[in-house]
């Protein structure tokens, strides 16, 4: 599983190298805590020794986690993309039951918010969109119930 292609955005992509930008920057000044820290004297009863090797600890795993994540990202321009069936990276304009129109665009798991209109693939309703045409109806169970949409467009912007 771990070598499996990590599907994302090209600003996810760019948001992830920040991310690690920040964090290497900050794993000096982490070191810088844990010596002053050390010339307090006995680490055993030392809550900021204590604190800052945790930390640096966390800084550790975050930058191993966003590297692999990066060595792996697959990443795609959804203006490059077409077709008729909804994809990774597609914008769908869905009508739910009322015919109210919602509007998801599918992109990688660090990447959605739906306050902003992005879902993740690997989401109920994500799993539920890929594949499907204009015209076809999706059911996804939700945790408020069964929901129906209908897919009304598809775009790749």
């Amino acid at each position: 599983m771990a070598s499996d292609k990590v599907p994302m955005l090209a600003e996810g992509y760019r948001l992830l190298e920040e991310e690690l930008k920040r964090l290497k920057k900050e794993r000096p000044e982490i070191v810088d805590a844990i010596e002053e820290a050390r010339a307090h004297g006995d680490l055993s009863e030392n809550a900021e020794y204590h604190a800052a090797k945790e930390r640096q600890g966390q800084i550790e795993a975050q930058i191993g986690d966003i590297e692999d994540r990066l060595s792996r990202a697959l990443v795609i321009d959804p203006t490059t993309l077409s077709g008729d069936k909804v994809v990774f990276g597609a914008t769908v304009t869905l009508l739910d039951e009322e015919d109210k129109k919602i509007r998801y665009q599918l992109v990688g798991q660090q990447e959605a918010d739906a306050k902003v209109g992005r879902i993740s693939y690997n989401s109920p309703l994500g799993r539920a969109l890929i594949g499907k045409e204009v015209g076809e109806d999706v059911e996804v169970t939700t945790p408020g119930g069964e929901r129906y949409y209908e897919v009304a467009k598809i775009e790749f912007i």
